[in-house]
């Protein structure tokens, strides 16, 4: 292992920058050419199938036969012009990755060859869907699964190395109609959203017709050469280290964030750009991270729907190109100790067909009350439903990275910044409303907003839910997660707070209370009901722990615990009351992600038993042979124990953290084999969580010191230094 290690070493350091083809310096030029986008659509499809297709997609209506074929032929013609010779229905299971089966327009009509694609074959398929994710819904044996269509999603080409698809971008459903994906209950709960907001809206602006949650995903991740990716069994099998001493130099410099891009990154950075590019995904932003070998690209903001597919896309358009350039891209959330985990900071906000941001002030007061609406209705959302917002985005990875080095907490909490909370509490406080024209606004300050925005940008990093100008960023969404999740909880816990907003502020009207004093009313209520959320200080302090418990804030730190908010009675009847999930779907998910919790603990439990007990243990008793070896040497020659005193140490240390090792092993081992046998999920979750993580750091700490002590030539695994510092 040992030469493995070197031989990966002796590869970094001859690799030069892979050459990178742009197609263009203006991105103008080539961006969306992948896209079956309106444009595309404007020029091969019949002019009345494109108003209709237009048309059906804008009122979410069926998109008739005659419609869908005159579509399949126009895309699979766009499609074969552009060398693909397959097709494909791409969705997200709900494995966290995506699924395609490739289908050729191939087919043969008397004997002839000939390329097909009909509109049925657009608008539905049914994969096999035995061995996908069901959580109870479904036998094995009951393989009906299908995909359907999903227009407001554009299909694309995906131009690998052998060839080209068309992906057309589909929901995933079983037999029964049960949704086995993360796409169809996210369409539900935007257009649950969607409808709410414009039904608030109506108080200020009649022209809103629609409104959309608009998504921009920061994505964080890790970047190292393959080689000595491979080099590390952990990283391959768990894609994070379960051992590692930290190097002498490591982020406490600060030097890395914001620095000169190494040259190999920079390609590498340059050619999925590209790729992401002509895909339509409209990334702008690339930098280093805070962390040694940690970088963040983000887009411009999109809808919801279509941001989750882009980033979906994104994350194996990362991974596809990174083995171009002899790299590989770990999305995991905290893949090395003592340094920065990678998030995938969510920025939230909501758009009007006016153009108008929701969450943005305006010059009028009344634009301000409008603002404040939306402002103050997502915060007691967040306030009523903070565990469920919690639970959506709990995973073994992220459970790593909470509340450690500069991720935010487990427990949720909002920041808005001091001067907005200084709006909020003059809000809160304030009886004495005069209801003669815009003195109403002035007495309460709201026309002096758009000022104090001006200096209310600064972002708060501790926070997993910040207010930064004109959106709120979700931080907590961890890197490797399809937002879907958590976007679908935040959609509709905002869609059932605006409805509840809406209702209180009827009754008041048809009590007789003036518009606006009963929605100032209303929000006044909001804002001192949910002040206990609103937190503006340090999120890594053991003070905050503290003081969320005085306010009653949870503080769920494993995911077996956080995943229970899924499936309690206030989550079952939000969900089915809005459409979004049945109960069934609720606990078959609950399932799926306990399960998926148990397996990662596992692999992660297996391959720290495999590493210490087959590559560190004979390495440090291979080193410990050679001291005792040395020790009788100086002996026979007749040094004194004055000499090799110090060796004998060391021999006695290796034996000391050797059977540590095999004694905290022994038992992770035997705890694992008890917690499969537990019956119950939950149950065996939580032991695999308790019972069986809790030997972790104690075998990583004896680990990491023999690492230490054996020499630097013998150590089978790549060190930090060597996975972060050498590219």
């Amino acid at each position: 292992m040992a030469y493995l290690r070197f031989k990966a070493l002796d590869l970094v350091n001859s690799r030069p920058p892979v050459p990178v083809n742009v197609p263009s310096v203006r991105v103008s030029d080539y961006f969306g050419t992948n896209v079956f986008s309106k444009s595309v659509m404007k020029e091969v499809l019949p002019n009345d199938v494109y108003k209709k297709l237009l048309a059906a997609i804008d009122r979410g209506e069926k998109i008739e036969e005659d419609i869908a074929d005159a579509v399949a032929a126009g895309m699979k013609n766009w499609a074969i012009s552009k060398g693909a010779s397959h097709y494909t229905h791409w969705f997200q299971p709900l494995t966290g990755a995506t699924a395609e089966k490739h289908d050729s327009f191939f087919d043969l009509d008397d004997d002839k060859a000939v390329e097909k694609f009909r509109g049925s074959a657009l608008v539905q398929q049914e994969p096999d869907a035995s061995s996908f994710p069901n959580g109870g819904l479904r036998n094995t044996f009951e393989a009906r699964g299908y995909t359907a269509w999903d227009p407001t999603s554009p299909a694309f080409i995906m131009d690998n190395a052998v060839g080209k698809t068309l992906c057309i971008p589909t929901i995933f459903v079983s037999y029964t109609g049960h949704a086995l994906d993360n796409k169809t209950p996210l369409l539900k709960a935007l257009s649950a959203v969607d409808k709410a907001a414009v039904s608030v809206c109506e108080y200020f602006d009649r022209d809103v017709t629609k409104v959309v949650a608009t998504l921009g995903a920061e994505q964080e991740y890790f970047l190292v050469d393959k080689a000595i990716y491979m080099a590390r069994p952990d990283l391959v099998m768990a894609g994070r280290t379960v051992f590692g001493h930290s190097p002498a130099k490591g982020q406490q410099l600060e030097d890395h964030y914001f620095g000169s891009i190494p040259s190999r990154v920079h390609a590498y950075m340059l050619d999925f750009e590209t790729e992401a590019l002509k895909l339509g995904i409209p990334i702008r932003t690339r930098h280093n991270e805070v962390a040694p070998s940690q970088f963040e690209c983000a887009p411009t903001y999109s809808e919801v729907n279509l941001a989750v597919d882009h980033n979906q896309l994104l994350m194996d358009v990362m991974s596809k190109v990174a083995d171009k350039h002899e790299l590989q891209v770990i999305f995991h959330e905290k893949p090395f100790a003592g340094i920065n985990g990678s998030g995938k900071h969510n920025n939230w906000a909501l758009s009007t067909n006016t153009g108008k941001n929701l969450l943005s002030p305006g010059k009028r007061p009344k634009d301000n009350l409008l603002f404040l609406t939306f402002f103050v209705n997502t915060i007691k959302a967040v306030h009523d439903h903070a565990d469920l917002l919690r639970a959506s985005i709990a995973s073994a990875g992220n459970d790593h990275r909470l509340g450690a080095n500069e991720a935010p907490p487990a427990i949720m909490s909002v920041f808005v910044g001091s001067q907005l909370s200084a709006v909020l509490d003059a809000l809160e406080a304030n009886t004495d409303l005069i209801e003669k024209g815009d003195n109403l606004y002035l007495k309460l300050g709201i026309d002096k907003i758009p000022e104090i925005l001006l200096d209310n940008t600064d972002r708060n990093r501790t926070s997993p839910f910040a207010f930064t100008g004109n959106k709120f960023e979700f931080r907590a969404v961890g890197s490797s997660a399809n937002s879907a999740n958590a976007m679908t909880v935040l959609n509709t816990i905002v869609a059932n707070q605006l409805i509840a907003f809406k209702n209180s502020v009827d009754a008041d009207i048809e009590a007789g209370a003036k518009k606006e004093v009963a929605i100032i009313n209303v929000l006044k209520e909001y804002i001192k009901a949910s002040k206990k959320i609103r937190f503006e200080g340090n999120g890594y302090g053991d003070e905050w722990v503290a003081e969320a418990e005085k306010r009653g804030l949870s503080n769920i730190r494993t995911t077996p615990n956080a995943l229970n908010a899924m499936v309690t009675p206030k989550t079952v009847e939000l969900f089915e009351r809005h459409g979004i999930f049945t109960g069934v779907e609720l606990e078959a998910r609950h399932e799926i992600y306990l399960e998926e919790y148990i397996k990662k603990v596992q692999i992660e439990s297996r391959v720290m038993g495999d590493l210490a007990l087959n590559h560190v243990i004979p390495t440090a008793i291979k080193y410990q042979n050679k001291l005792i070896e040395n020790v009788k040497g100086l002996k026979d020659i007749g040094l004194g124990e004055e000499v090799y005193g110090n060796t004998l140490n060391s021999i006695k240390e290796i034996s000391l953290h050797v059977g540590e090792i095999l004694k905290n092993v022994d038992a992770m081992v035997e705890a694992r084999k008890v917690a499969n046998k537990i019956e119950d999920t939950h149950k065996r979750a939580n032991a695999y969580c308790d019972d069986v993580k809790e030997y972790f750091e104690v075998i990583r700490y004896h680990v990491d010191k023999l690492e230490l002590v054996v020499d630097d030539e013998d150590w089978p695994l790549p060190k930090y230094r060597e996975i972060l510092f050498i590219r």
